[in-house]
């Protein structure tokens, strides 16, 4: 696409995208790119709002032209889509006849300008380095509450999650709750100074005979291990075997619950482990996870409500694309 050829070019000459593009000054054009109903979608319109998503792909895509180029196509795209159903949202309250209390709109902008730059004086600068004014900023976030509130008010009051479509999900996936084998471990961690240090060695083997005194293992942790869990008493808490390193896992399946490891040498460090509990590999109860697919239903049954809200105003809307 052409405009998405020049937007990559916008952007390659502000970030120096390439030398083609740092070459050649920006061309300033706004043409229009959609009408809805009353309303204008202006080539300057997608650019502003596709080019945060823009420079995150091209840094990400750096080396990758062609994938890049790809990306940029379709959030073009996209963006020109969403910027209509934004639209279409915004025309369905005027015809709705609905009034939002401007105080309610200041309260939710100033909670964002709290949210997002701290202060007004930081979001004057922010808006001045952007060549944006308040008044454009204050409007662009009045829609998109406006928006959000049309969406809650036309989709998310309709969904409903039964117990029966939870529990038909959960036997559907179960394998996405399936957990591997466990180890609820403590460790005492002492680091070397390096290959040669025999100081640690013998603290570690002082600390095993400790622990072969039935000393508590927690409060030896507290006192000597420079772990980042050593005020826990080394408790690392229930860790997945196959995240361990080596030398730990190895230690770790060796032992019975209660019972601690000899000492665990390594280049950089001397390890004491002690096992608290096991947990092998399960299937996470429904009622554990009931909340968690509760919430992916919701987003599921959300997202098809939105389609089937946009849809419904596509229809009676008067829409017309201007192609390159």
């Amino acid at each position: 696409m052409t405009r998405v050829q020049d937007i990559i070019a916008l952007l390659g000459t502000a970030v120096g995208l390439t030398a083609t593009a740092a070459a050649a000054p920006p061309v300033e054009v706004n043409r229009i790119i959609a009408k809805v109903n009353d309303s204008v979608i202006t080539e300057k319109d997608v650019r502003g709002f596709v080019e945060p998503t823009l420079r995150v792909i091209q840094r990400q895509f750096a080396n990758q032209p062609g994938v890049f180029a790809q990306r940029a196509s379709e959030l073009w795209r996209a963006g020109i889509d969403e910027l209509i159903n934004r639209q279409l949202v915004l025309d369905d309250f005027k015809k709705s006849g609905l009034v939002l209390p401007e105080a309610v709109i200041d309260d939710f902008i100033a909670s964002r300008i709290k949210e997002q730059y701290t202060d007004r004086a930081t979001l004057t600068k922010t808006l001045q380095a952007d060549g944006t004014t308040y008044e454009s900023f204050r409007q662009n976030l009045k829609e998109s509450f406006i928006v959000e509130q049309m969406y809650l008010r036309n989709i998310s009051s309709a969904i409903i999650i039964s117990p029966f479509k939870v529990e038909t999900y959960y036997r559907e996936h179960t394998n996405d709750f399936k957990l591997p084998d466990q180890v609820h471990i403590r460790v005492i961690a002492l680091n070397k100074a390096g290959p040669a240090d025999t100081a640690r060695p013998r603290l570690a083997r002082e600390l095993h005979g400790k622990l072969k005194e039935n000393q508590p293992f927690a409060d030896l942790a507290k006192v000597y291990s420079d772990g980042s869990q050593r005020d826990a008493g080394g408790d690392w808490g229930w860790v997945e075997l196959s995240v361990l390193r080596k030398e730990l896992a190895d230690a770790a399946r060796g032992l019975k619950p209660g019972q601690h490891s000899d000492v665990i040498e390594t280049a950089d460090a001397c390890y004491l482990l002690k096992l608290e509990a096991v947990r092998t590999s399960h299937i996470k109860p429904l009622a554990e996870v009931r909340a968690e697919i509760e919430r992916v239903l919701a987003d599921q049954e959300r997202a098809r409500l939105q389609r089937r809200y946009i849809e419904r105003l596509r229809k009676t809307a008067f829409l017309r694309y201007f192609p390159d």
